[in-house]
């Protein structure tokens, strides 16, 4: 079997999860398109055989994403599912229509933005998550990166949540890009989910 297999990565499970399980199924090469965190759900295109030849061709594809940002909270891993670092509370001034647009459309072009201490970014040999589990502090080089396009979609003042939607080149960290956000908003936050709508970024596995 050769070619690329379209899956909808549910929450819970990583790339690798799925890649193990289509080798597993095909008895062939199997590559991803970049790793999904865990948490987030959506597009993720499979090379299998000898789609995998095609991966030089498309690495510096771009990806789009539809993200919800939890205003008030800061945990280890920058998602729900880490530690509780901090809480701070999230004013109504905070979650004004117009300063979030403002936020968000001052993160438009090229960049450099810090990678999260829980990713899979190797460093001397090691994945920084691996530092990170050991509470090791390693100094973070930032990355350049681009955002195409960013809009807003909604405001849950109640429970102080943002909805957006978010074009980006290969590379970006959304969880750091949240992380911002909520800085240049004078708050904290964490990621309720994320969801990829789209990608044609692809390469080996």
């Amino acid at each position: 079997m050769d070619g690329i297999l379209i899956i909808n990565k549910q929450k819970g499970c990583t790339s690798h999860d799925i890649v193990y399980q289509v080798k597993k199924i095909c008895k062939e090469k199997v590559g991803h398109t970049g790793t999904l965190d865990p948490m987030a759900t959506g597009v993720l295109p499979l090379l299998i055989g000898k789609g995998t030849l095609c991966s030089k061709y498309l690495i510096n594809h771009d990806k789009t994403y539809r993200v919800e940002l939890q205003l008030g909270i800061k945990t280890d891993t920058l998602d729900e599912e880490g530690k509780i670092l901090e809480e701070r509370k999230v004013t109504e001034d905070i979650l004004k229509e117009e300063d979030i647009k403002k936020v968000l459309n001052g993160f438009m072009g090229e960049q450099e933005q810090i990678p999260p201490m829980y990713s899979a970014i190797k460093v001397k040999g090691k994945k920084l998550y691996e530092y990170a589990r050991k509470g090791q502090n390693i100094e973070l080089s930032p990355r350049k990166i681009k955002i195409y396009n960013i809009k807003l979609l909604a405001i849950d003042p109640k429970n102080k949540k943002v909805q957006f939607e978010v074009s980006c080149s290969k590379g970006t960290y959304i969880r750091s890009l949240c992380q911002d956000i909520a800085q240049r908003l004078n708050t904290i936050r964490t990621h309720e989910w994320i969801k990829q709508i789209a990608s044609r970024t692809i390469y080996n596995s």
